[in-house]
């Protein structure tokens, strides 16, 4: 017979503030640690021979082109969490994302060494001229970017579904310190700035990609493969009806890349604005990487008791704390000295960054609030909603940039962070909409099969 006590042990601890913090900081640490990739890969690209063409070239075209291709495998690390609870789920997945890896690296192959360079992306992007050679070299170094970022997100989510966040923050700090040497060593022998970037950014997901790979064949091995099998097994379409709508959520953001691109490269400053949307896209997304990392800490606590609460009001918190800092340092001399003397940016430049910045400040808070909204939804298998509110993302960012083009004299890079700002906004709005009724369960609900959870017109 069962003591009170044993019962009692048994019972989900209730989850509190403590309980989230210990959760979030090793994956904030980990984003953290990522989002300062960006700023080091601006600054030495600022002190390099023609910047200006470079961070066009690297931040306007070729890493927004590389995200987009690479954007069906984001949510991997989400969609892992979720489902790599027993081993033959796990392999079943490897197998779904070994494939997908491979036809995108296919597509990335196809769209820099044939013709749909010059057919397809140059006049869909309305590339400028003295960037298009740059670019397309700078594109060419980020083809093992895919498969490695594919590989290391679907293992970190199995590590985080099994307790070892600490293994994701120590692999993204190799990845950091893999991305900055490589840096240094391509500057030294004189590659071309966008490749430097673009050359080091794959050879730390590529380092990265091995750790984590190294570091989870022990949870393969032990936790994973004594975990009890499921009820039923993980068949593709079921897969594809979790996974299609988790993926169309980064597809749609990323497109958003492209198309601020093509937006800015048709209105006034077009290789200003694009040159400083390299820089000003990395501090930004530094300081909202925290709340990024907020989305896996959603999906494993979201139905715990107590913890809608708990994971609420530390969204709040967290996210207006890092919103105030950032509003800090757009409002002080901080930010000249950012653009002007780390970045190196010449003063028009300088100017042009510093009079963006703060247009940016309330993403951080947003990005907290989507986590959250988005981490339920995932956690009670309701994917459909995160792809309604990408919609709606996509929708504000195409008609705000239209505008800015049609109206014609309004500088392209303020033009596409007042849009970033309120596209932000939207999904935020969609995605608390479409959470509203699990956001008054508390921890109360719990799907009897991760795959074949009701989903709510």
């Amino acid at each position: 017979m069962t003591s009170p006590h044993q019962t009692a042990s048994v019972q989900p601890a209730r989850v509190t503030g403590r309980t989230v913090l210990h959760d979030w900081w090793p994956l904030a640490a980990s984003w953290g640690l990522m989002g300062l990739e960006m700023p080091a890969i601006s600054v030495m690209l600022g002190r390099l021979p023609d910047p200006e063409i470079n961070l066009a070239a690297f931040g306007g075209i070729a890493f927004p082109l590389g995200l987009l291709v690479e954007a069906p495998i984001i949510m991997m690390l989400a969609a892992s969490t979720a489902l790599s609870r027993d081993l033959d789920s796990f392999l079943r997945l490897q197998r779904f994302m070994t494939i997908l890896a491979i036809g995108l690296t296919v597509i990335h192959a196809l769209l820099v060494f044939t013709p749909l360079w010059t057919w397809v992306v140059i006049p869909l992007l309305d590339i400028p001229a003295e960037v298009q050679a740059p670019a397309r070299e700078a594109f060419l170094w980020l083809l093992p970017w895919t498969w490695a970022i594919a590989d290391r997100r679907f293992r970190q989510g199995m590590l985080i579904r099994f307790g070892r966040r600490e293994v994701v923050a120590f692999g993204t700090a190799i990845r950091l310190m893999a991305t900055i040497g490589t840096l240094f060593f391509l500057a030294e022998i004189g590659v071309p700035g966008a490749v430097v970037a673009t050359g080091s950014l794959s050879a730390g997901v590529i380092v990265e990609a091995a750790y984590v790979r190294f570091r989870s064949s022990p949870v393969v091995a032990g936790p994973l493969h004594a975990a009890p099998p499921p009820s039923s097994p993980l068949r593709l379409g079921r897969l594809l009806k979790f996974y299609i709508p988790l993926a169309l959520t980064p597809i749609l953001i990323l497109t958003a890349q492209p198309v601020a691109s093509a937006g800015m490269t048709r209105m006034p400053e077009a290789v200003a604005s694009l040159a400083v949307w390299a820089p000003l896209g990395g501090l930004t997304f530094l300081f909202r990487s925290t709340g990024i990392a907020y989305n896996e800490v959603v999906i494993r606590l979201a139905d715990s008791p107590g913890s809608i609460r708990a994971l609420r009001r530390f969204a709040w918190i967290a996210g207006l704390s890092f919103s105030g800092v950032f509003v800090l340092l757009a409002v002080t001399p901080l930010a000249k000295v950012w653009f002007r003397e780390i970045v190196a940016l010449d003063e028009p430049l300088a100017q042009l960054g510093v009079s963006a910045l703060w247009i940016a400040a309330p993403v951080p808070i947003l990005t907290f609030l989507q986590s959250l909204y988005q981490g339920i939804l995932v956690n009670a298998h309701r994917t459909r909603p995160i792809t309604e509110s990408v919609v709606v993302y996509l929708l504000i960012t195409v008609v705000g940039l239209a505008i800015g083009v049609a109206y014609g004299g309004w500088t392209g890079l303020l033009v596409a962070m007042v849009t970033y700002s309120a596209a932000n906004l939207g999904q935020t709005l969609w995605l608390f909409l479409r959470a509203k009724d699990l956001l008054s369960a508390d921890g109360q609900y719990s799907p009897q099969d991760p795959m074949e959870a009701p989903e709510p017109a």
